[in-house]
């Protein structure tokens, strides 16, 4: 039996990747409310810059803007930093949402 997260998407590290300043109270599923500083965001997952004791597994659910409540497993940890995945796909026109809420500064934006 395979041990870790059985994700229903597959691994898409290549997606473009919005750079973005968020800090987010995480429900951890073990540990309780984490604070987290998400730094990058893609439309299949985010990267957070202070990764304190988490292991890679590890679920927690994050609130965004327009998108809510969503779950997200830890696919990896170095040093300092770790790259979580979605557990589901974010809509287009829900991620540009929330894209366009993060990063207000246009020059910061990635072309559409």
């Amino acid at each position: 039996m395979a041990n870790g997260a059985q994700l229903s998407v597959t691994d898409q590290r290549r997606a473009t990747r919005h750079p973005v300043d968020f800090p987010v109270i995480a429900e951890h599923h073990q540990r309780g409310d984490v604070k987290m500083h998400i730094s990058n965001l893609s439309a299949h997952g985010f990267m957070i810059d202070d990764a304190t004791n988490l292991s890679r597994g590890d679920r927690v659910i994050v609130r965004l803007p327009v998108i809510g409540r969503i779950e997200a497993y830890c696919i990896w940890v170095r040093e300092n930093r770790a790259g979580f995945q979605f557990e589901r796909i974010i809509r287009l026109d829900d991620f540009v949402a929330v894209i366009d809420e993060l990063q207000p500064n246009p020059r910061l934006r990635r072309p559409r």
